[in-house]
């Protein structure tokens, strides 16, 4: 199968769980190659939400606590950049602050923004990749290199018990090349 495909097929797998939700820019309405990987996940299950990075990566730490597997969708690195706060500080955590009490896992989903056919130069290009696993914790960081990486690590992300949160990267110019 294809990257573009597999993404879709494990999209679709996480939507057949109940508990999801998909959050962020451009999953309901159309705007980035991500869109196109969450059309059979139920309109309904797709939350529109406005530019605002920090309250997004907030916003899926709250519906984890009440319950739901959010995923948090960040079309490319550099605008997570915008949610770091509560990325490392909140979601990656929130474990080790409240000694096993919460559990609160969150599926997060980024992307290293493609360069072909045409770089639209560096603010959307970024992979912060190494950085973040360094400054996180409990924060588990899996970078999709291959097709056939891409449902086992969504599958993997949605199955855990161990209330961890999982942030998935995707390459942009794999969606059309592999």
């Amino acid at each position: 199968m294809k990257y573009r495909d597999e993404l879709q097929r494990a999209m679709a797998l996480l939507a057949r769980d109940p508990r999801t939700i998909f959050l962020g820019q451009a999953v309901a309405v159309p705007g980035t190659a991500m869109t196109t990987t969450l059309m059979d996940v139920p309109k309904d299950r797709l939350l529109e939400l406005p530019v605002a990075e920090e309250m997004q990566m907030g916003a899926a730490l709250g519906l984890a606590l009440a319950g739901f597997i959010p995923v948090s969708i960040f079309p490319r690195w550099n605008f997570l950049l915008c949610a770091m706060n509560q990325l490392v500080n909140h979601v990656d955590k929130l474990p080790i602050m409240s000694p096993g009490g919460y559990k609160a896992k969150t599926i997060i989903r980024t992307g290293i923004g493609s360069v072909r056919p045409l770089h639209p130069q560096h603010q959307h290009t970024g992979d912060f990749t190494d950085a973040v696993r360094m400054m996180c914790t409990t924060l588990e960081v899996i970078r999709l290199e291959e097709p056939k990486d891409i449902v086992p690590a969504y599958e993997w992300a949605l199955s855990r018990e161990d209330g961890r949160s999982t942030l998935v990267v995707e390459y942009g110019d794999y969606y059309n090349e592999k």
